[in-house]
């Protein structure tokens, strides 16, 4: 039965994530590894609380900003999907992986 590994890569700086993803596609593409993505999601907007002291109360502006998200599927290469997943990543990227088997039609 194959697995399809799902990646799923966040990160508040979209020109980095975007080289990482494209990097990753290309060599799926230079091993022949069948790859589905990178799929884009919206960008997510958070707003973190900013206190001029260590309790609440008197504070600045929240600080805003986006968090950008790619999604990359790699179907029945088990050894690139591990290769991809433990890659060392920048300190910006954040990677989640999930797995799954999948049968066959009639299986």
């Amino acid at each position: 039965m194959p697995f399809v590994t799902k990646l799923s890569f966040e990160s508040g700086d979209r020109e980095v994530l975007d080289r990482v993803v494209n990097d990753i596609k290309e060599r799926a593409a230079h091993k022949g590894v069948q790859l589905k993505g990178p799929h884009p999601h919206p960008a997510t907007e958070v707003s973190a609380p900013q206190y001029k002291r260590l309790k609440p109360g008197d504070g600045f502006e929240p600080w805003k900003f986006s968090v950008y998200t790619r999604d990359i599927e790699i179907h029945d290469h088990d050894q690139f999907a591990r290769e991809v997943a433990g890659d060392e990543y920048p300190e910006s990227i954040h990677v989640e992986a999930n797995v799954e088997q999948r049968s066959g039609v009639g299986t």
